[in-house]
């Protein structure tokens, strides 16, 4: 499966601007044959903790578009929103997965980030989200999630490719990029990492997205300005490399 990353500069708390922006990646990534396209972390109003400006319905502006553009390309596309959700008063920081034929899928953030106050602003999700994918099993997670190595621990025996979206910002790029391998090789799995670049509210985001593949070699990289990654992702392989160093088989 082709899976493309767009590595966008939102639009700090303009989601009109943002997803104007992200449409003509969009229609790249359906040029360049892609099955699979991300998007970052709240790619339509930036890691913004004003959640009465931000916040969305189920099913609001955000999560519309993410549909919409599935519908139109043909193709699975993925992204965060802030999008509340029953009688929780906070939105959930919630990953949208939108098949071609209108089916959606949610992931809600298990870990908010504390240090940015995201707790006080967001709920915590508490179950994973696998969906097969042209033969391919996705397990998705949001930004801070990526330092729990157990979470994804949890789920690596159902999942091929781990799929992260982020507003990671430069300060710490290097902890994302590190991360981002010791997932993929204690795993043995595709991580395709999207972050965010430019500048949203105080902070710079460096970019640095990435596909890592199941031996921890990087198949695609960005570095700090917009653009989009493309790469393969292949269950065989990963497949064959828990065959050939059998990691996962020896975990006790």
């Amino acid at each position: 499966m082709r899976v493309a990353g767009i590595q966008l500069d939102t639009v700090w708390e303009n989601p009109e601007a943002s997803m104007a922006r992200a449409r003509p990646w969009i229609a790249a990534a359906k040029a360049a044959g892609a099955r699979l396209c991300v998007l970052p972390e709240m790619f339509a109003c930036g890691f913004s903790m004003d959640t009465a400006k931000n916040g969305e319905p189920m099913g609001g502006p955000s999560a519309t578009f993410l549909k919409e553009q599935a519908r139109e390309t043909g193709m699975w596309i993925c992204g965060s929103v802030p999008e509340r959700a029953g009688d929780e008063p906070r939105p959930y920081n919630t990953l949208v997965v939108c098949s071609p034929d209108g089916v959606e899928h949610r992931y809600r953030k298990i870990h908010p980030f504390t240090f940015a106050g995201e707790h006080q602003h967001y709920a915590a999700g508490d179950s994973y989200l696998t969906v097969e994918i042209e033969g391919v099993r996705c397990t998705f997670f949001i930004c801070y999630d990526l330092r729990f190595a157990d979470e994804f621990w949890a789920t690596a025996q159902a999942t091929d490719c781990y799929v992260v979206v982020a507003n990671w910002p430069a300060r710490r790029r290097h902890h994302w990029t590190a991360l981002g391998l010791a997932r993929a090789i204690e795993n043995q799995a595709y991580v395709v990492a999207v972050n965010r670049c430019g500048v949203g509210g105080e902070l710079e985001y460096s970019g640095d997205s990435r596909v890592v593949d199941p031996w921890g070699e990087l198949v695609a990289t960005a570095a700090g300005q917009e653009t989009m990654i493309v790469a393969e992702v292949d269950a065989g392989v990963v497949a064959e490399a828990r065959v050939r160093f059998p990691v996962i088989g020896d975990r006790r």
